[in-house]
This record gives C-alpha cells, sequence and structure tokens, in this order.
C-alpha cells in the first residue's frame, strides 16, 4: 500500500507541477516521502494534500527543521485520520536565506511547530499569520540550532 501511495502523490504532485518538481520520492521506514526544493512547496501543494479525495492529509503530526551545513531542511509528517496513512514532505531550503512556504493556512497545527523552528534554526515562514519568537526572548541574537551558532559557555555557566 505505501508503494502506491507514494505513486499516487507522486503523480497528482507531478500533474500539479511537472515532473521536476520532487527531487526524490522514497519509502522511509516503510513511509512515502518526498523530498521537494522550497520553490516547489507552495500553498497549491499543500492544498492538494489537504483536500484531494485520494489523499485527504487533514492532520499534521510534527514540523522539524534540520541543518545540514550546506542546506537545511523542514520536515512536515501529515497523517490521513480518514484513510489510515502517512506521508513525509522533506524541503530543503539554502542556509544564506533559509525560506519554507507556511503550512500554517491549510493546517493550523503548524501555528506553533513553525514558529519553534523558526525560533531555534532561523527558517522563515511566508504566510504565516503570526511568526515570532516562542520559546527565546524577542531580543535573543541568532538562533541556537544552528550548526554555526556560536555560544559562550562560560557566561551561560556551561564551562
Amino acid at each position: 500500500m505505501s508503494q502506491e501511495l507514494l505513486d499516487l502523490i507522486v503523480n497528482k504532485v507531478h500533474t500539479l507541477h511537472g515532473k521536476e518538481t520532487i527531487e526524490e520520492p522514497v519509502l522511509n521506514f516503510g513511509k512515502p516521502m518526498i523530498v521537494l526544493d522550497s520553490g516547489n512547496w507552495d500553498l497549491a501543494t499543500a492544498k492538494l494534500l489537504h483536500d484531494d479525495e485520494a489523499l485527504q492529509f487533514d492532520f499534521l503530526s510534527c514540523v522539524t527543521g534540520v541543518d545540514y551545513e550546506e542546506h537545511m531542511e523542514v520536515i512536515y509528517n501529515f497523517y490521513s485520520t480518514i484513510l489510515d496513512h502517512y506521508v513525509y514532505v522533506k524541503i530543503k531550503t539554502s542556509r544564506e536565506e533559509p525560506t519554507v512556504m507556511s503550512a500554517e493556512p491549510v493546517w493550523k497545527s503548524a501555528d506553533y511547530m513553525e514558529r519553534e523552528t523558526y525560533d531555534l534554526l532561523g527558517i522563515d515562514f511566508p504566510g504565516h499569520w503570526r511568526l515570532k519568537r516562542i520559546l527565546l526572548q524577542d531580543d535573543w541574537e541568532g538562533h541556537p540550532l544552528r550548526k554555526d551558532y556560536i555560544t559562550d559557555k562560560k557566561a551561560l555557566g556551561l564551562d
């Protein structure tokens, strides 16, 4: 079933945006996963995943970010409570100006999770209704989960 679902998602995204949209469709621990460039993640793709009758990904369970030194990624974990299937969507973005279109207009649960990713990794989410720090103070400098973040361990009492 998972390979069939992956093929279905790939075909629907290709129909929407063209064949070069998905960088890498794979099964990740038996679950479908697609990798997109941030330029290919848009509101139309999000609505396709959410609204298409064969997909119906109505639940966003997790949003996380990863810093890979050469690029950054945002990973969305979607689940269909109606059809009982999953998909992982990885979105690659640059480290210099990390930007990924917000999923919050389609899945309201993205609100806090995207804000956390913004706060800790500095990834911008255009389209988010209120993108601001959620864990750190507003005047905090930098993003502590980035690989290039420099801490003063002595000042933090970690020396």
